[in-house]
């Protein structure tokens, strides 16, 4: 098994969006890309897949850019790879055929395999993005968000 880059930045793109999204405000590609350091044609493809599996939905337009269409605290790092298009499995075996690879059949270590994949699955089945983010505040590795200040909060030029 190995997470692609693919399936890592739209982890980390799924956290900045999480961070960024105040009020239910879209944010753009553009502004997760100069968050994250990620191109901005990378990102649209990861978020057409995101939104194709129902995790963001998107807003067209001036002010417009993406949300999620769930809460983070009901979103899982499962849910965010596998729609990224990540198979997250450790054997090195034909899913379909129930053999490995090198020999055409089901090799001793086959089954620890699976129970290495079944519990990966179960911890990103567990894990939300809020837990994420917060585990990530708590220990100071949260960056800041970059937010525009309120017109009235700023001192007035004479």
């Amino acid at each position: 098994m190995r997470i692609t880059t693919r399936g890592r930045y739209a982890l980390r793109a799924s956290l900045a969006l999480a961070r960024l999204q105040n009020g239910g405000a879209p944010v753009s590609i553009s502004q997760l890309s100069e968050e994250e350091h990620i191109s901005s044609v990378f990102l649209e493809q990861i978020f057409f897949r995101l939104r194709k599996a129902g995790i963001v939905s998107s807003v067209r337009g001036p002010g417009g850019g993406f949300l999620f269409a769930r809460e983070p605290d009901t979103l899982t790092l499962w849910e965010i790879l596998e729609a990224s298009g990540e198979e997250l499995d450790v054997t090195g075996c034909d899913k379909h055929a129930k053999t490995c690879a090198s020999t055409g059949i089901r090799c001793p270590s086959h089954s620890v395999w699976e129970d290495i994949t079944k519990m990966i699955r179960n911890y990103l089945t567990q894990v939300t993005l809020a837990r994420v983010l917060e585990r990530a505040a708590s220990s100071g590795t949260l960056p800041s968000t970059k937010t525009v200040p309120d017109p009235a909060e700023l001192p007035q030029v004479p």
